[in-house]
């Protein structure tokens, strides 16, 4: 599996670029045609992307770095190569949502039609995303046998096939998965509701349990003593949701 999709001269880019940046382009546009239709101007979800994207990938960068520095400490420049993987999605949406929370109170915005809205976007673009993965070869879980890969299509079955042996093809679970949740999300934000934020709240807790699980087949989770971050950061978003949603029941029960 080569993960550079194309090399001019001394100029390398790279499959993981090209993917992320195909997420990005797809989860704005259906933000904005979103915002559209609630009659909010599109503007201020592309500001909200020049804002939070960046953030957003700086706050990946370093929440993985911060876990795994034994491995970067005294190797600055590949603290920065992020094209050599190493992205962690919840430092990633911590450091967009502080960033998005920076706009919106500035622009004295909606918190929560926003939240809304972008929602299922955020989460179409982790199932694109994803793939990244596949190009780089990691985010797989553990060895399997011929006869298990053999069930997928035979180019995930070469793409999981990594010094010798077949591996768990996890980022294809997290891809559908995240999809799954993405389909539920456009069905779910066309009830009518009485408050806003039933959609975020939604998408924390669907990512978050299919991450938990999934998580736990893959080899290459960052650890806090025994524990998989991934796992516990699954656990807290997924018991904010809930208070989340009883939230919003107390309120629409004082209507």
């Amino acid at each position: 599996m080569n993960p550079i999709a194309l090399q001019i001269g001394s100029l390398k880019i790279y499959w993981y670029g090209i993917i992320i940046s195909s997420a990005i382009i797809i989860a704005t546009l259906l933000a904005m045609g979103e915002a559209k239709r609630q009659k909010l101007d599109p503007d201020h979800i592309l500001n909200l992307v020049l804002v939070a994207v960046p953030a957003a990938f700086v706050g990946a960068r370093l929440y993985y770095v911060v876990f795994e520095w034994e491995r970067y400490a005294g190797n600055w420049l590949e603290i920065v190569a992020v094209w050599h993987g190493g992205l962690a999605i919840h430092g990633g949406l911590l450091g967009g949502l502080l960033a998005g929370i920076f706009y919106i109170r500035k622009r004295k915005l909606s918190f929560w039609q926003l939240a809304d809205i972008a929602a299922p976007s955020i989460i179409l673009g982790q199932a694109i995303g994803r793939w990244g993965n596949f190009f780089n070869q990691e985010a797989h879980g553990g060895v399997v046998s011929q006869e298990f890969i053999g069930r997928f299509p035979q180019f995930i079955q070469d793409g999981m096939f990594i010094q010798g042996q077949y591996y768990h093809p996890t980022f294809l679970y997290e891809s559908l998965w995240n999809l799954s949740v993405f389909l539920f999300l456009l069905w779910y934000r066309q009830k009518p509701v009485k408050h806003r934020g039933r959609v975020f709240f939604a998408y924390l807790a669907l990512y978050s349990l299919g991450r938990f699980f999934i998580e736990g087949l893959r080899t290459d989770s960052l650890m806090l003593g025994p524990f998989r971050i991934a796992q516990l950061v699954s656990l807290s978003l997924i018991l904010v949701a809930v208070i989340g949603f009883q939230y919003i029941r107390r309120q629409e029960a004082k209507v």
